[in-house]
């Protein structure tokens, strides 16, 4: 089966497999405050997947696209960057129109929720997109407590601001923001640069 299809059948099986019982429905968005997204049990899965090379494809390229689309911002509407910074980065994403706000509120609530998550060492969500995790997360969960994460708003879309003090945190981010760069295809360059 071709990884596209797997991808298909797992979603539709997923989004078809509500939890039944109102209670342990409450209990998992009790003990997780990220149970209420509707991706977070596939997003939950593919962090579980080993850590494995992207082909470099335009295939692999389209389902990055395409897993990105899921969260209810085509790829197509927004623009993803990834910048690196001294002290850390940040990841922003901006609808492509500024008066679309419906991209725009949701590009809002999906930073905010993807900066706590990645709070509580939980990169499900780009292993989820990327279909494997990506490069520096196993030294950002490793060295949690020397890196912060904060949602802010911008114009057109939102940002996470990821800083540090610690040397190899600060390498682990920078891999993982230039992974991201590669992945997404953006114009950044991966050279660390004042954020303005």
């Amino acid at each position: 089966m071709n990884r596209t299809l797997a991808l298909a059948t797992t979603l539709c099986f997923a989004l078809a497999s509500p939890l039944t019982n109102a209670q342990e429905h409450a209990a998992a968005a009790k003990d997780d405050p990220m149970a209420s997204c509707p991706m977070h049990a596939q997003h939950m899965a593919a962090a579980q997947k080993e850590s494995v090379p992207a082909d470099g494809s335009a295939e692999h390229g389209a389902e990055v696209d395409h897993r990105h689309d899921t969260f209810g911002m085509p790829h197509a509407e927004s623009t993803h960057s990834f910048r690196l910074f001294a002290d850390g980065g940040a990841i922003e994403l901006r609808a492509n129109h500024a008066d679309d706000a419906e991209t725009i509120a949701v590009i809002r609530q999906h930073l905010e929720q993807i900066a706590k998550q990645f709070a509580s060492s939980d990169f499900s969500t780009p292993a989820f997109v990327h279909g494997y995790t990506p490069a520096g997360i196993a030294e950002m969960t490793r060295l949690r407590a020397e890196l912060s994460y904060r949602y802010e708003p911008v114009p057109s879309g939102a940002r996470i601001r990821i800083t540090t003090k610690n040397v190899e945190a600060l390498a682990a981010v920078h891999a993982f923001l230039r992974f991201q760069v590669t992945e997404h295809r953006t114009s950044n360059t991966g050279a660390v640069e004042e954020d303005k």
